[in-house]
């Protein structure tokens, strides 16, 4: 509050002052980079006042910024991939192994995206991975996916596995064509009367 004569409303703070404090690592002498966690990069992206708030003589102000993390994580916690050739009407197989440091749940999923998708609920299909698990060996799980969810149409696909306790994909295959089966070649005899 104001306690000067002018009893003025209470001001919108007109400016945002910021920065990157270095922190020296455990048994380091000096900062020598970010510690696991914190941002590698902080760069201020816009800032510019509110000119719309007029209760004040100070205008709020925005800012946006950027903030650039380290991977914590360098190998992908699940791998996965197609297992043979995908064709629509014909059953399917999805091989996965899963890192030892991944919390798996029974809630995970595989979903098939097509190439170039946006968010990860725009899958074509997914499975459960324990209710469809049909093999697991020592590091290795196999999951089926029925011929009534494979795609009828063709086109190039994505297999991407989606953590339940994570909240976020945790392995994506390389891509692969879904295609029809060749046709067979018909072998004609010729007729000679």
């Amino acid at each position: 509050a104001d306690l000067s004569g002018k009893k003025r409303k209470p001001a919108w703070t007109d400016r945002i002052l910021w920065k990157v404090r270095e922190r020296p690592r455990e048994g380091a002498a000096e900062a020598d980079g970010p510690r696991p966690g914190e941002p590698a990069t902080v760069n201020l992206e816009s800032y510019g006042s509110r000119m719309e708030y007029g209760i004040s003589d100070h205008k709020p102000v925005a800012g946006t910024f950027g903030l650039e993390f380290e991977k914590l994580i360098t190998e992908p916690l699940v791998k996965l991939q197609p297992e043979g050739r995908w064709t629509p009407g014909r059953d399917a197989i999805v091989s996965y192994r899963m890192s030892q440091l991944y919390p798996s749940s029974t809630w995970d999923w595989i979903g098939l995206y097509r190439v170039g998708f946006r968010d990860r609920n725009d899958y074509v299909t997914y499975i459960w991975v324990k209710d469809d698990e049909l093999l697991h060996s020592q590091d290795t799980f196999q999951v089926y996916l029925s011929s009534d969810y494979v795609p009828t149409g063709t086109g190039t696909f994505l297999l991407c596995y989606c953590s339940s306790n994570l909240d976020s994909l945790v392995g994506v295959s390389d891509h692969f064509q879904i295609c029809p089966e060749p046709e067979p070649e018909l072998e004609c005899e010729a007729v000679v009367n």
